[in-house]
This record gives C-alpha cells, sequence and structure tokens, in this order.
C-alpha cells in the first residue's frame, strides 16, 4: 500500500486516524501497532513475520547487553545483535547480487554455475534493518535506555509512516515519543502535520509522476540511439522526478507522524541549491547521511585520523556503502564511489576553487555533477550508463522533442520550487507562501488548511484518472 493510492487516501488514512483519535489515551500505541501491523502486511503478507521474528530476537538481546555489567559480554552481545540483523539484510537483498557475479566468474572459467532462486526484497528492509541498528547502537553506547515492552519496540520499527520509505528515524530521537507524545498533542500541530501530508502528495502526483513518464520513456530506448536533447530531457526529467517523489514521500511521512504526535527528523533541504557535493550531502537524504556519519564514518576514525589519505579512505568506504544500500548492483556502487571522488577532491582543493567561482557558478557546477551521477541510478548496467553519459555530450541534436505543454509545465514548476531559496528574495517570497504554521495566526491556519484540501483534491482526483503511479524509493 502506498501514500499515494486511492485505497490509502481514502480507506486506510481515514478510519486509521479516526480509531486513534477517539480510543483512550493507553490504547492509542495498540491501535498504532495494529495498523502498522496491516499496512505493512498488505503488500507483503510474508515479510510480516520476518520482521516480528528479528523484532522479537533483538528486543531480548539489547536487555540482556544492557543490563550486563562485563564490558565484554555487552560487546558480544552487540555484535550478536548487528549480525543478525545485517545477516537478514544481506540474504534477502544482495545474495541474488552475489551469486550473479559469482555465476559470471565461473562461467568464464568454464565450470558449472551455482543453481540459485532468486530472492524477492522485503519492502522497506533497508530502512528497518538501519533502525535495528541504532536502536542496540544507542543503547550499547548508554545514550538512551532501552525500551521495557516489547510492542513498544516493535512499534518503533514497524511504525507505517516512516516503515517503508523513511525517514530513518535514530532510536534516540524518538524514544520518548514512543511512551508519550503529550508534548505536540494540539490542534495546530495536527493541522500542520495535515498541510505538510497534502503538499507531499502534490509534490509526488503533480510533478513528479508527470516528469517519471518522460524519464522512463528516453530511458527505455537504446542509449545510443538517444540524441543530446532527448538525453538531457530524460535525466533532467529524471532529476527532478526523484527529488519530488522522494522528498514528497518523506513530506507526507512527517505530515502522518505530526497528524498522530510524533517529530520525525527532516529528510530533504533544497538539495539542488548546494555550492558543492559536500553541502549536497546535508540537505539530500539527511537521514541517511547522519546514519553513515554516526555510525560507520565516526567508528571508521572519521577526520580524527593520523593521515589525510585514512580520512579519504573513510570517505570512499562510506559513500561505498551508501551506494551499496541503495542497491544490489554496480550501477550504485559506482554512484557511490563518484561521489566519494567529489568529496575527497573538495576536501584536497575543489572546495576552495568553487569559494573562489562565486555562488551562481558553485550552484550549475555541483548541480551538473549530480545530474550526471544519476544517470547511473537510473540506467540498469553500467555499459548503459557509459553509453548515456557520452550522449549527452554528444553535441548531437537531431530530430524534435515533441514535449506536451504539461510537461514544460511541470518542469518548469519543478525547476522553480527547487531553486526557489537559491535567493534571500526566494526565500523571502517561500516564507510569505509557506510559513511556520504553528506561529501563524487562526485565519492564515485556516486558509492554508484549504489550499492544502485543495491540493489533496487535485491530486487524489489525478491519481483516480491515471494508473501510472511509481514510487522510486520502495525498490531501495
Amino acid at each position: 500500500m502506498v501514500f499515494s493510492s486511492v485505497t490509502f487516501l481514502l480507506l486506510f488514512l481515514p478510519l486509521f486516524l479516526l480509531l486513534y483519535y477517539i480510543v483512550p489515551q493507553k490504547f492509542k500505541n495498540s491501535i498504532l501497532l495494529l495498523g502498522s501491523i496491516f499496512f505493512y502486511s498488505w503488500g507483503a503478507p510474508r515479510f510480516i513475520f520476518v520482521i516480528l521474528l528479528v523484532t522479537f530476537v533483538d528486543f531480548h538481546l539489547v536487555h540482556f547487553m544492557y543490563d550486563s555489567t562485563k564490558e565484554l559480554q555487552r560487546k558480544l552481545l552487540l555484535s550478536l545483535s548487528v549480525s543478525i540483523n545485517l545477516s537478514f539484510l544481506i540474504y534477502f537483498k544482495y545474495s541474488n547480487f552475489f551469486v550473479e557475479n559469482v555465476n559470471a566468474l565461473l562461467y568464464s572459467a568454464g565450470i558449472k554455475q551455482i543453481v540459485w532462486t532468486k530472492l524477492i526484497l522485503p519492502i522497506g528492509i533497508s530502512f528497518y534493518t538501519f533502525e535495528s541498528l541504532t536502536y542496540v547502537v544507542d543503547v550499547y553506547r548508554r545514550i538512551h535506555k532501552p525500551l521495557d515492552k516489547f510492542w513498544d519496540y516493535q512499534l518503533y520499527i514497524i511504525l507505517f509512516p516512516k516503515l517503508i520509505a523513511g525517514p530513518i528515524v535514530r532510536y534516540h530521537e524518538i524514544a520518548d515519543q514512543i511512551t508519550d507524545r503529550t508534548q505536540f498533542d494540539f490542534i495546530e500541530y495536527k493541522l500542520s502535520g495535515f498541510v505538510r501530508f497534502c503538499s507531499g502528495l502534490a509534490k509526488k502526483v503533480i510533478i513528479a509522476n508527470v516528469l517519471a513518464i518522460q524519464a522512463d520513456s528516453v530511458f527505455s530506448m537504446p542509449p545510443g540511439n538517444l540524441s543530446s536533447a532527448l538525453a538531457w530531457s530524460g535525466i533532467l526529467s529524471y532529476t527532478f522526478q526523484i527529488y519530488f517523489d522522494f522528498s514528497g514521500y518523506s513530506d507526507m511521512a512527517i505530515g502522518i507522524g505530526q497528524m498522530i504526535g510524533f517529530k520525525f527528523p527532516e529528510n530533504f533541504k533544497d538539495p539542488y541549491i548546494s555550492q558543492s557535493v559536500t553541502e549536497f550531502w546535508r540537505r539530500w537524504h539527511i537521514t541517511l547521511g547522519k546514519w553513515m556519519k554516526n555510525y560507520l564514518y565516526i567508528p571508521l576514525g572519521g577526520n580524527k585520523v593520523k593521515s589525510k589519505s585514512r580520512m579519504y579512505m573513510n570517505l570512499w568506504i562510506v559513500f561505498i556503502a551508501s551506494g551499496f544500500w541503495h542497491g544490489a548492483s554496480w550501477n550504485f556502487i559506482v554512484w557511490g564511489m563518484y561521489h566519494g571522488f567529489f568529496l575527497v577532491m573538495e576536501r584536497m582543493f575543489l572546495l576552495k576553487f568553487l569559494e573562489k567561482t562565486g555562488k551562481w557558478l558553485s550552484i550549475c557546477f555541483t548541480f551538473v555533477v549530480i545530474v550526471i551521477g544519476w544517470v547511473f541510478f537510473r540506467t540498469e548496467n553500467l555499459s548503459s550508463a557509459f553509453l548515456f553519459i557520452r550522449q549527452l555530450f554528444a553535441f548531437d541534436f537531431r530530430g524534435h522533442l515533441f514535449l506536451d505543454n504539461r510537461f514544460y509545465f511541470c518542469l518548469s514548476l519543478a525547476v522553480l520550487i527547487s531553486f526557489l531559496k537559491s535567493s534571500d528574495f526566494g526565500v523571502k517570497i517561500h516564507d510569505w507562501i509557506c510559513p511556520d504554521v504553528l506561529k501563524m495566526n487562526t485565519i492564515r491556519l485556516i486558509v492554508l488548511s484549504i489550499s492544502a484540501l485543495f491540493l489533496f483534491s487535485y491530486s487524489l482526483s489525478a491519481i483516480a484518472s491515471s494508473s501510472f503511479n511509481p514510487f522510486i524509493y520502495f525498490r531501495f
């Protein structure tokens, strides 16, 4: 079940919210847990038992670790918990990849290949595995004590707004909210959540879905047959599609969280106005970046190492891991290496150079770097990716694009929204159109809520009239 489906918008969400609001406070977690289990089981009924099993084992291991006074025993239990979580992720997500590559080597050597039944990837496993790891590590570091009840821990992992595609919520960020959400239990906060949800839905349905049609059309063609203009139309469509698709989903998740009293961390902050790749990763998929920094980069030594070469290696390891986290494919690994390369170059000299070029040239340069990187993310294999990049710079402008006005409107809207806050004047416009709901007077809050209802109605009609409604990050 996806957030932008008629089933979710007209059946699941209204019924869930109705039950959640009318039951006494002590039953709210029970309704939320049952709703989350139903939500996940709707699309993957068999895999719900995988989550239940892993969380049951994990919950007790972490409690044993927390109660232990022996450091060696704590480390062993930490290692066991991390190993269990990673083993499930590796088995379901990466075993097909490893077998395929081993078979390729065996075939080239003339050796009989391994017979393997391809596994189906459980929805959201990359996200909830990382959250399980934050639980055990945060408790091990004594940042926060473990939850007392198993069903509260189960709720943390399976909480449906963030379950499928994030944001990745670290345990200590939400631990106290699992048992007490009275801090955010007021009407203005819930209304701001509804507004946030509707804006995210509109970003997904009105912009991302339209751009996805052109992106899919271009990337379905043989790269060698593309003109440069057609190739650019495809990759620019995908560049804005993936941003509005994923940030729209994050807005919907954060909005639903607000409607039920949770405060989830932000996941995007105008990434395409970044003046460097380093800044881009402070603005794009923020929760993944923070996870990688706190649970991989810093344990590797981070910046506090004896040599710069070791620091550069740490960066490369983190971004290769980030690429591999996104998908079991060489394309994702190369995409991670590509970003890691520019981060290392910025540490070495490029950042100082970009500072001298000025704001706008830095934004343009960074945007082109990011756009080219998305080619690896979108294409099926490396050979197609390199052919596509070659066509981008072939200066072959034969033929006509034949793009309709709807596409041009959505692309223009996407560009306007993405780069609006690149200037002080744009920031003022944004703050006037999208003020802080919690600081508004009643009249303006009502006006904004009515506008949100309009966006919701328009998005719903667009969904009902089209069968094309993909969500990019579901496959990760």
